[in-house]
């Protein structure tokens, strides 16, 4: 059974971030955005479950949308204006029986993401 599923590392502090919010929106081919999932991490800086598990995981475009603005002024590690606020993660699902982990490693400067497993 395919599921999506992220987590938030912030490499400033060394640690997991923990009470980040995310939406996750489905993206159409003529541009609509639909909303499909929102959440905030927990300790471990993961999501408390899937994102998406089963049928409700389908092929076509996704986007995650990580608020780490308020999270970097909440832990008071970023500048006073927010040079990084929400970061976009936009990535594509082809086989939706599959495993699918979009993790952001983040600073108040910079970000990075992969396809984990």
């Amino acid at each position: 059974m395919g599921h999506l599923s992220t987590h938030v590392l912030d490499t400033t502090a060394g640690r997991p971030a923990a009470g980040v919010a995310i939406e996750l929106r489905r993206l159409g081919a003529d541009g609509s955005s639909e909303p499909v999932a929102s959440t905030v991490t927990n300790a471990d800086g993961r999501t408390d479950g899937p994102l998406l598990e089963g049928a409700s995981l389908q092929a076509g475009t996704y986007e995650l949308l990580f608020h780490v603005g308020a999270y970097f002024a909440r832990t008071g590690a970023g500048p006073e204006q927010p040079f990084l606020d929400v970061v976009p993660v936009r990535f594509g699902v082809t086989d939706p029986a599959a495993r699918y982990h979009v993790p952001l490693v983040v600073t108040p400067w910079s970000y990075s993401t992969y396809r984990g497993s």
